[in-house]
């Protein structure tokens, strides 16, 4: 259009007026084509926009609920952790009693046991003792009466044999009373 009106400026022709130039109608018909293209480009433009606008509110909104349940199972899990520890600490606090109290008995059996195997230890001592004592006694008597037999046969003659054969059948009246 400019370039126009300095061609006919210059080459001594008169100016036309700007309605009679198809430039001008061009750029009529641009604004027009415009004018009427551009309301639904714009409401298919605003449409679109909001449509990702809503989209991304809505991923937003998701992702926030998302993370608020995260942070409620994160707070679960940290509280039964809590609990679980609070528990194990009881059952072993409750076991290491038990081991104690368990010590202690096994301890007390224990010396019961040892105990009673001394006691029957010193019983079958004291039994053998006794039985040796017996032992030695019955063989004591047995050398005595070896020896008294020894002595008596070598030593007595029949007379005094007789004599005490008859002070003996005499005295038996008088034990046995």
């Amino acid at each position: 259009m400019i370039s126009n009106a300095y061609a006919s400026v210059a080459s001594g022709m008169p100016p036309q007026a700007m309605y009679e130039s198809p430039a001008f109608w061009v750029a009529v018909a641009f604004v027009i084509f415009i004018l009427i293209f551009a309301k639904p480009a714009w409401k298919f433009t605003i449409t679109a926009l909001d449509g990702k606008i809503n989209k991304i509110e809505a991923s937003i909104e998701e992702a926030t609920n998302l993370r608020e349940e995260a942070q409620d199972l994160l707070a679960s899990y940290k509280r039964k952790l809590a609990d679980a520890e609070k528990e194990s600490e009881a059952i072993i606090g409750q076991a290491r009693e038990e081991a104690m109290v368990l010590k202690v008995q096994m301890a007390k059996d224990l010396e019961d046991s040892l105990n009673r195997r001394e006691k029957l230890a010193l019983d079958r001592i004291s039994q053998a003792e006794n039985d040796a004592t017996a032992e030695v006694r019955a063989m004591i008597t047995d050398i005595a009466l070896s020896a008294t037999r020894q002595l008596l046969i070598e030593n007595i003659n029949d007379e005094k044999a007789d004599d005490l054969i008859n002070t003996s059948i005499k005295d038996l009246s008088n034990k046995l009373n």
